[in-house]
């Protein structure tokens, strides 16, 4: 079994295996919330640095919304609405294999380099969003790429919606 730090490391290198030690782990329902915090926070302070605490606050607070309804959209459409057949996951499957997904965003505070804001956004952005197809993928027992990249682009849709709307 894996250190919550390996797990991290694991998880923004893109390991298939990491994301199905999770999901397998009960246990790591707090760890992935505490990747997702971490994430949240690193979010928080590049917000902080352009709109004081109040920036920071809502950042991180929206980051943590925003990411637990791509986790329960991904499962109520990926598990309950089009599942494959060999689909067999419930929802702690889901946030453990989606929280750990969210490894890539402590890099969020690069975008406190100048020069480095939109790059950083852009980057880390589409690095988290392979994180989450590989999560999801593992999370559902998926063997289609392209449903597990349509039930991540639903998810991220509605995760872009809302951040947009709390913002």
């Amino acid at each position: 079994m894996s250190t919550f730090s390996q797990r991290m490391l694991g998880a923004a290198k893109l390991e298939a295996s990491i994301y199905k030690e999770v999901r397998a782990d009960t246990r790591a329902t707090g760890q992935a919330l505490g990747v997702v915090m971490l994430s949240s926070i690193a979010q928080g302070i590049v917000a902080f640095a352009q709109g004081g605490i109040r920036g920071f606050a809502l950042r991180t607070a929206t980051s943590l919304v925003v990411w637990l309804v791509w986790a329960l959209v991904v499962y109520l459409v990926g598990a309950k609405i089009i599942p494959e057949p060999q689909t067999r996951s419930d929802i702690g499957e889901v946030l453990r294999t989606t929280g750990f997904a969210a490894s890539p965003g402590l890099l969020w505070v690069l975008g406190l380099v100048p020069g480095l804001g939109f790059l950083t956004v852009v980057s880390v952005s589409a690095w988290m969003f392979l994180a989450m197809v590989i999560a999801v993928r593992q999370a559902l027992d998926y063997e289609s790429m392209e449903r597990t990249m349509g039930v991540c682009l639903v998810g991220w849709f509605l995760h872009v919606l809302i951040g947009v709307m709390l913002r």
